[in-house]
């Protein structure tokens, strides 16, 4: 049954991951349609009506994740975790892959991950469960009161997750010294610099 449910597909596509801990590394992303948080700054905006795009089936989807020949799957959006991911999940790790998740944390995780990358937003307020569930906590940086409220974020997540700062694609002139700057504290110390590295090779 679960290979029968359908998602809306907004793309698939094979690239390396350009930002966190796995940068650099290749990975088939899923990019679902459908997102409500409204990030001002979004790559991706026009992910956002779900109803712009053909709904999938678990089938097809993991289908062509097994014919990329790419062992890391990246679930991303839009806003993934809108859905009840367990039934894509399921059969992705069934067919060997790893199986990662970009997520706000706005709605509740459902699924099985290898790794979760947490970027809450100012916009939608990130679940308290979100937070324990996070192996990297990304926080996107456009001013100086962002570098505030990531402190306030990094609070919430364990101990041993990691803490990433990426500063804002369009205004990353104005904002990297300052992250830099921020990074040379004792506050900053416990985080590093996320730099979206696809973006600097042309790639997607």
């Amino acid at each position: 049954m679960s290979l029968e449910k359908k998602y809306p597909i907004m793309e698939v596509f094979p690239s390396l991951q350009g930002e966190g801990r796995y940068s650099g590394v290749q990975a088939y992303f899923i990019r679902l349609a459908g997102c409500d948080v409204g990030c001002v700054w979004c790559d991706v905006k026009e992910s956002w009506n779900a109803g712009d795009y053909k709904e999938v089936t678990v089938r097809d989807i993991v289908g062509g994740a097994i014919d990329s020949k790419i062992a890391m799957v990246v679930i991303t959006g839009g806003e993934p975790c809108m859905y009840d991911l367990n039934p894509l999940t399921e059969e992705l790790k069934s067919a060997g892959l790893r199986v990662h998740l970009e997520t706000s944390g706005a709605y509740p995780i459902r699924g099985e991950f290898d790794w979760i990358t947490l970027s809450p937003k100012k916009f939608k307020a990130c679940l308290y469960e979100s937070y324990g569930r996070a192996d990297e906590l990304k926080v996107v940086v456009a001013n100086k009161h962002d570098l505030t409220w990531s402190q306030e974020q990094a609070e919430q997540v364990e101990e041993s997750t990691l803490l990433y700062l990426q500063p804002e694609w369009s205004k990353k002139e104005k904002v990297t010294e300052m992250m830099l700057d921020f990074l040379k504290t004792e506050q900053g110390a416990v985080w590093s610099l996320s730099i979206q590295t696809h973006k600097y090779l042309g790639i997607r």
